[in-house]
Parts: structure tokens; C-alpha cells; sequence
């Protein structure tokens, strides 16, 4: 009698998994075939060394996502969700998927809006080209105290932001808008603290090689416009123009080819001082960050805003000092 050899320990199954995934062009092979594991286990994360065992119908389930992965469907797709700083974001088709070098974008935002309410003010926060929504509600979440408005011209996105803004018990703003409308949250005009960005910047001309990005981020999240991609990046500058208080900051994600056209743009307004480049996590210039002047071209930095609405009701708290 013929007995049927052992069915293969999840180690040795994840280890078939990785090379599948290597031979495919997947960047990050064992990482990802380790993540698909854990979610079909319905496991946060997986630590191959206390792996459980493998239950029934467990490597049917795990080929069949595997298999999703080796044709490059993104991994923050067939799991539903990513990592963004401290959040857990939920992550649907239809929706650019947050990127990790868009924490250090974040970051300067948290930084800005930190000192802020260190000052006793309460910062008005404002993400254009939310996406996903990761950078407002990093800033909602790691910043107390702050309020915090987001804007996309995808109902997808907004639809998707309001979600993850609930899962995050984040008190946020969420709106429907086009950044190149001139009324864009017309209440705000003038009393905004921090605009935060990563709008659409890629050129007609310069399809993204990754198929994870180019055959699953929306098209409305990739290109910028204009034959230089800068079109909705202006847009975004001269809504930072209208929005923000003198003094207040924007701070923008752009390609590392564009950050001298991106600190053109911001000098083009005269309303800009301060204006310069910041490195991402590798080095290259990614962030225009540039601090709203006022009139004959000093830098006013007052420590808050008062009266502005983000929430239907007046702020009459602290003001500047």
C-alpha cells in the first residue's frame, strides 16, 4: 500500500511561494509571499519561526493569491489594506495606493502643525489630492489638537478617506472638490496653517514602469497634466496661495526631476519665501516646501489662526501671539 506523502509545512509552502513571486519580477518576493500567508490565515503578520500549523484547504486559498501577486496585482489590493506611518489604511481599486516615501512628506507636515499646537494654537491642517488619506490623517492622528480638512476630486477617494478616517477615530473634514476650482473651501481662505500634498505629477510621456502602478492606479492619481506633468501641482501652489495665513506652510510631493520647475512655480506666485527642495528616504529632492509671505515679501510667522470653520462652528480659541 501506497502512502501519500506529507502535505508541505507552511514554511516550505511561503519558500515555493517567494520564488514563484522572484521569477515573476516581484521586488520584494519573500516579503510579500510571507504577507499573503499571514492574510490568508487571517493573521495580521507572520512569524515563520512560530508558524502555526497548516490548516485544511489552506494551500489552495494561498495558491490562488499567490497567483493574483505573480501577475503583479498589488499586494495592498488583494490584502485590502497598507501601512502608513502609525495608521492601518484600507486600500480599494480605484484609489492610488499610499506610498511609503510619502511618510517623509508627512512627517514635515506633523513637524509643522507639532510646533503649532505646541504654541497653544490649534492648527488647520488641509490635504489636497487626499487619495487614500493618508498624509491628513497622519496629521489628525499624531497630532492632537490639530483640525484637519482633506480634498479629492475622486468620489472613490473621498469615500475611501472618510472610511479610514472613522476606522482612525479621526475627527476629519472630507470633501468632493477639484483643487483647480477657485472656490475650493472658500471658508478657509486665508486661515489655513498646513497644506499637504501629493497630487497627480507624472508627464503624458512617461508611463510608470512598475504594471502595479501603471495597470492598477487610477489614471486621475498618476498624470498631472500639461506636457511637463505640473499642471494639477500648480493648481495645488496657487491653491495653497488663496488658502493659506501668512506664514502658513505647504508642503508638496513631486517627482525628483521636477523640483526645480516645482520651486518655479512657487517663486512664479510672489507669494512664497523660503523656498526649497527636501530629500526623500533615498536621498533625492521629492518635496517642495515653501512658506507663505506676505505683501513686500517678509515672512510673517504668527503662532495660530482664529475665527476659521472647519467643522460648522467658529474656532474662537487661541489666537495668534
Amino acid at each position: 500500500m501506497t502512502t501519500a506523502p506529507p502535505a508541505p509545512g507552511l514554511r516550505a509552502l511561503v519558500d515555493g511561494a517567494t520564488r514563484v513571486l522572484a521569477e515573476a519580477g516581484v521586488g520584494s518576493p519573500r516579503v510579500d509571499a510571507t504577507a499573503l500567508a499571514a492574510h490568508a490565515l487571517g493573521l495580521d503578520r507572520l512569524d515563520l519561526v512560530l508558524a502555526p500549523p497548516v490548516p485544511d484547504g489552506f494551500a489552495e486559498r494561498y495558491a490562488v493569491l499567490v497567483d493574483r501577486r505573480r501577475r503583479r496585482e498589488p499586494l495592498q489590493h488583494i490584502v485590502g489594506s497598507t501601512t502608513f506611518r502609525w495608521l492601518t489604511l484600507h486600500v480599494e481599486p480605484g484609489v492610488f495606493v499610499p506610498r511609503p516615501e510619502t511618510e517623509v512628506v508627512a512627517q514635515v507636515a506633523v513637524d509643522e502643525a507639532a510646533r503649532l499646537v505646541a504654541t497653544g494654537a490649534a492648527p488647520v491642517v488641509v490635504d489636497l489630492c487626499c487619495g487614500a488619506g493618508g498624509l491628513g490623517l497622519a496629521v489628525a492622528t499624531e497630532v492632537p489638537g490639530s483640525r484637519v480638512a482633506a480634498v479629492d476630486a475622486s468620489p472613490a477617494a473621498v469615500a475611501l478617506t472618510r472610511r479610514n478616517a472613522t476606522d482612525a477615530g479621526a475627527d476629519v473634514r472630507v470633501e468632493l472638490g477639484d483643487v483647480r476650482d477657485p472656490a475650493l473651501l472658500a471658508d478657509l481662505a486665508g486661515t489655513v496653517d498646513v497644506i499637504v500634498s501629493n497630487p497627480p505629477y507624472i508627464p503624458p510621456d512617461a508611463e510608470p514602469v512598475d504594471p502595479e502602478v501603471r495597470d492598477h492606479d487610477p489614471d486621475l492619481a498618476l498624470y498631472g497634466g500639461g506636457a511637463d506633468g505640473l499642471d494639477v501641482p500648480r493648481a495645488v501652489v496657487a491653491a495653497a496661495l488663496r488658502l493659506l495665513r501668512p506664514g502658513g506652510l505647504l508642503v508638496m510631493e513631486h517627482a525628483e526631476v521636477q523640483d526645480a520647475a516645482a520651486r518655479d512655480v512657487a517663486h512664479a506666485t510672489g507669494g512664497f519665501v523660503d523656498v526649497s527642495s527636501r530629500p526623500d528616504l533615498t536621498g533625492r529632492p521629492r518635496m517642495l516646501v515653501a512658506r507663505r509671505g506676505v505683501a513686500g515679501g517678509a515672512a510673517d510667522v504668527p503662532t495660530g489662526t482664529s475665527g476659521t470653520v472647519l467643522d460648522g462652528q467658529p474656532d474662537v480659541g487661541d489666537s495668534p501671539s
